[in-house]
């Protein structure tokens, strides 16, 4: 199934604003992370399990345990605080 993956602020930065991906049925938002931190080592290391990212997927917050659905859009991006 076909999902696309978003990037915001930092990670923005790093990565691209966006790509699409065709990943298999079933996998969470923390499959899809370590999948893309397995795809290069930029994403390994900006995505990397050791640093603060936060994820929605379709527009929601979510954790790493909600499951992606055909065309859901996964964004990543750094916590955000206030001031």
């Amino acid at each position: 199934m076909q999902v696309t993956v978003r990037y915001f602020a930092s990670v923005r930065e790093a990565l691209g604003a966006s790509q699409a991906l065709d990943v298999a049925e079933g996998l969470t938002v923390g499959g899809l992370r370590d999948l893309l931190i397995a795809s290069s080592p930029r994403h390994a290391e900006v995505l990397a399990r050791g640093r603060a990212v936060r994820a929605a997927l379709n527009q929601t917050m979510c954790d790493e345990s909600a499951a992606l659905s055909p065309d859901a859009e996964v964004a990543f991006f750094p916590p955000v605080t206030g001031g």
